[in-house]
């Protein structure tokens, strides 16, 4: 039921079980409310598709999602297999899942209608999970420089992705570390998957020395106004490096 949890998450899935109502509502609300973007997966799918939450009924006990515009995305979802949800709240990993999904519809849209969950899973610990990214190749993102900042273009090495946001590192010290401070915009060219957009907001800095002595800063960013399309793109690019890294390791056994 809940494919997006790793093993080890798995295993432990009862420990962050919310089983209250009130706190489900809660939480499913406030997901709604931010329009957080939500990863379904069916259950034995390999791709999954983005929707956000249009509405919450507690009469109904049910649930409202956006319907993909893919037709071929919709049937996937209603095959009649489980699918597993995954988003993040105030950087508090939720999961849930439902095997009934129906058609429906909310203020003349289209839209997806499952059941209220009976219980959810809540992880506080990092957001994300988080792949490095290939040092030999290294993927750049370019970011638009403000005037005041020298303007024009910098493209900056990524360290880690994840569907929360990027990892960069700023060894020539031209973006600052003021925390909250944002860059609409940015490209990054992600291999073999291709480019997207989106905006960045540094969420942390970190001040470090090479082993060639050289200072560097590394420079935490989120996601802001990230399309849906852009972010399956990041969900694809990491189970592809999820695969590499995989192999590299069966072929050291």
């Amino acid at each position: 039921m809940y494919p997006f949890l790793s093993d080890a998450d798995a295993d432990n899935w009862h420990d962050f079980e919310v089983g209250s109502r009130r706190e489900i509502l809660a939480l499913l609300r406030g997901i709604s409310e931010k329009k957080q973007m939500i990863r379904m997966l069916p259950v034995g799918d390999t791709d999954m598709c983005v929707t956000t939450i249009l509405h919450v009924d507690a009469d109904n006990d049910s649930v409202l999602l956006d319907r993909p515009s893919d037709p071929e995305e919709t049937a996937r979802l209603m095959s009649g297999r489980p699918v597993s949800f995954e988003t993040t709240l105030d950087n508090i990993r939720i999961i849930f899942g439902t095997e009934v999904m129906q058609l429906g519809m909310h203020d003349a849209v289209p839209a997806l209608k499952i059941p209220l969950p009976p219980s959810l899973i809540r992880l506080q610990r990092r957001e994300f999970y988080r792949m490095a990214t290939p040092v030999g190749n290294p993927v750049k993102v370019i970011i638009p420089m403000p005037e005041e900042q020298g303007g024009g273009d910098a493209a900056f090495q990524l360290s880690d992705i994840s569907c929360g946001g990027i990892a960069i590192l700023d060894n020539r010290f031209v973006l600052g570390d003021s925390i909250g401070h944002e860059y609409g915009g940015c490209r990054i060219d992600l291999p073999e998957i291709g480019p997207i957009v989106t905006g960045l907001q540094i969420r942390n800095s970190q001040e470090m020395t090479l082993m060639n002595n050289k200072a560097n800063r590394r420079l935490g960013c989120q996601f802001i106004d990230i399309s849906p399309g852009a972010m399956s793109a990041v969900q694809r690019y990491i189970t592809k490096l999820e695969r590499e890294r995989n192999a590299r390791m069966a072929g050291l056994k």
